[in-house]
């Protein structure tokens, strides 16, 4: 059976749905130099500034994609749930982090069970990510068993 296409609206707002969940997560939090890490070994630093990178990276390529199929973006609400973040200790951030690229992956999840008619690019696009928020996901784990 082939995919039904899906309509524009509906390809915008699930990739809208998609940069607002990548902007409101808490590695937006997690960049160089974050007070969020003081206390963590280079390893663990490293891996979560990598994925801090990935994060914004995937806010640019959702970005464009929402452009190139006619929406609009804007910029990430404030939340003020960062304020918390520097009085855990990594043994409790850790599991957060990773708690939080877990909603990611369900959110991916969903968006591609919904685009099921999406365009390929978009598609790969949300694949990609998918499968790099859970090799993310396994880190963020590893990290964390690493503190106990």
């Amino acid at each position: 059976m082939i995919a039904p296409m899906i309509t524009a609206a509906s390809l915008l707002d699930v990739l809208s749905g998609l940069l607002e969940g990548e902007q409101a997560s808490l590695f937006r939090f997690m960049n160089e130099g974050t007070p969020y890490l003081t206390r963590a070994t280079v390893d663990v630093k490293r891996t979560v500034n990598g994925v801090a990178q990935t994060n914004l990276l995937h806010c640019a390529q959702l970005m464009r994609a929402i452009e190139a199929y006619g929406g609009v973006t804007r910029p990430p609400r404030a939340t003020g749930e960062e304020q918390y973040l520097a009085y855990l200790s990594l043994k409790f951030l850790l599991p957060r982090l990773a708690q939080d690229k877990r909603e990611s992956i369900e959110r991916y999840e969903n968006a591609l069970k919904s685009l099921a008619g999406a365009p390929d690019d978009v598609r790969r696009m949300l694949e990609s990510h998918l499968a790099t928020h859970r090799r993310q996901l396994q880190l963020l784990q590893d990290a964390a068993a690493r503190q106990k």
